[in-house]
């Protein structure tokens, strides 16, 4: 592994002193696909999202293999309308939790970066909130409940079945007051919030829907604290697939669970495994959903919330994890913002573990702990490894952008972290996905000349309906699931789950750890595209 440093001349408390400044990594070897079109790939990224659509498809439906599915969801059960919203991966069930924070970081990336977006991107990028947060509020609609999942993931992944085939339950799984939610009501909290600032500007009525219903919402999670999977009814339909596994820790025995050969995107070491859910409570959510009424509404109240609960809620734990089950370095990235720009002495510590979570980047750096691949990805075992990568660039652009503004740097200890280096890491990342690796292949599906063929995803590898409409039943779909042919129908945009720790990648279905999207993969990366695509230098 190779690093190349640049010596610069700083001025710092009005003494010139010599600092290394980190500019940027090169790893060796690579494939180098020269200049990347940012701008095309930016398209694709939110194309994607048309590809995962449950529900009516629109007249404008661009991914014309699909067409309706789950037009029954919520009907039989409830007697209401649940149709809609995101599959979160290769599969056909509808989860809460990784769909808010989809959601969530979607209108994130239109907050920070959307005045980079070509107008019709911008809107394309609207449309894929809105397809989420129209959902979610159906979700939120009765009082003291919250629909947390739709359709049975046993039952669901035993079959290879197209979403418009699709026979298996369509388990409606739900929370009641008292009952506690609070990481998937405090998510969704965040989701409706930060898109109420996505569509301020364009539509401030439904803006204004979006921000009454979060603060609603957040008060179910603060209220009756708790986690989602502590309800028996939605335990056994929630884990092993989508547990906040960041708050549960050794402490009490909570309950142990068979698990069967299950998909689970980002934990996918529980296949075929015994495991036991311990149970601490630490809601990172609670301060993520706090934090983003705080940023939409401006309301002193989510202010002292989160100066107030820092400690008690896990704030200060300076975990370097971003992603659906764990928003401590978001959160800080988010709350620095305040605390760089306003000047906010109360939330100095969030900025100083947002530089904390920068230096651990930094390969260099006297704190770095993050790992990297020898080709230069960014590396965290468990499976749909590029979920990491993503997220990371993310907050990397969004964090420079923020020391940008106020001249500011990050005091790594031995170095010193200029916004321009961390865009640099963002980048390599970046690339690297797009091509940029020891394999030349990239990893996202319809961009470059050579990617995925065999993704781990069911509407994308049997024939679309227009092509066979006869029904494929659940078992007969296996012949395409052990097919060595490629996907018949390319799900434009999606971002597999990506390489192991060696840099390899064999294109195989049946390896979902490598081979399978998620939409939460590609949100944050719709943010770096548009970062890059206006800056690609």
């Amino acid at each position: 592994m190779k690093f190349h440093y640049v010596l610069l001349s700083l001025l710092h408390h009005h003494h010139r002193q010599q600092f290394f400044l980190f500019v940027s990594l090169v790893f060796s070897p690579l494939v180098r696909c020269g200049h990347h079109d940012y701008s095309d790939a930016l398209s694709k990224s939110i194309l994607f999202f048309e590809g995962q659509r449950s529900g009516v498809l629109p007249r404008d439906q661009r991914m014309k293999w699909r067409e309706d599915s789950g037009l029954s969801d919520g009907r039989s059960m409830y007697n209401m309308d649940l149709t809609g919203g995101y599959f979160d991966a290769g599969d056909n069930v509808k989860f809460g939790f990784p769909m808010a924070f989809t959601t969530t970081m979607l209108a994130w990336s239109v907050i920070e970066f959307g005045e980079l977006m070509p107008p019709s991107e911008l809107r394309n990028a609207l449309v894929a909130i809105r397809w989420g947060t129209d959902y979610l509020l159906k979700t939120v609609s009765q009082p003291n409940r919250i629909f947390v999942q739709v359709g049975d993931p046993y039952k669901d992944h035993n079959c290879w079945e197209r979403p418009e085939d699709m026979d298996t339950a369509r388990t409606v799984y739900a929370v009641d007051a008292p009952n506690p939610a609070s990481e998937v009501a405090a998510e969704t909290a965040a989701a409706l919030a930060a898109s109420s600032m996505a569509f301020r500007s364009v539509d401030p009525g439904y803006a204004q829907t979006l921000l009454r219903n979060s603060v609603r919402v957040f008060q179910y999670a603060d209220n009756f604290r708790g986690a989602y999977s502590d309800n028996s009814n939605v335990r056994d339909g929630a884990c092993p697939f989508y547990c906040d596994f960041s708050g549960y820790q050794v402490s009490e025995k909570l309950t142990k669970l068979s698990g069967g050969p299950l998909a689970v995107a980002g934990h996918p070491n529980m296949e075929n495994k015994t495991f036991i859910i311990y149970k601490i409570f630490n809601q990172d959510e609670l301060l993520w959903g706090a934090a983003w009424l705080r940023r939409a509404s401006q309301d002193n109240s989510y202010l002292n919330y989160i100066e107030i609960n820092g400690k008690t809620l896990g704030a200060d734990d300076n975990i370097n994890e971003f992603g659906w089950d764990n928003k401590h370095a978001g959160l800080n990235v988010l709350v620095s913002k305040e605390a760089l720009e306003g000047n906010m002495y109360s939330l100095q510590s969030y900025k100083v573990s947002a530089d904390s979570f920068m230096c651990t980047l930094i390969p260099d750096s006297s704190s770095s702990h993050i790992d990297y691949t020898p080709g230069g990805l960014i590396y965290k075992p468990g499976g749909s490894n590029l979920q990491h990568a993503t997220t990371i660039s993310f907050l990397l652009l969004v964090y420079a952008n923020y020391l940008d503004r106020t001249s500011q740097t990050v005091n790594c200890g031995n170095l010193i972290a200029s916004p321009l280096s961390l865009r640099t890491i963002a980048k390599n990342q970046a690339d690297y996905i797009l091509g940029d690796n020891p394999k030349g292949l990239s990893y996202m599906v319809g961009y470059g000349n050579r990617f995925p063929q065999r993704i781990h995803h069911r509407g994308s590898s049997l024939p679309s309906v227009k092509d066979h409409p006869q029904f494929i039943a659940c078992k007969e779909g296996s012949t395409y699931f052990n097919s060595t042919n490629p996907n018949p129908n390319v799900l434009v945009g999606a971002i597999v789950g990506g390489p192991g720790e060696d840099d390899v990648y064999d294109d195989d279905r049946a390896d979902f750890r490598k081979s399978e999207p998620t939409t939460y993969i590609n949100a944050p990366f719709v943010g770096v595209l548009a970062y890059f695509a206006a800056n690609p230098n």
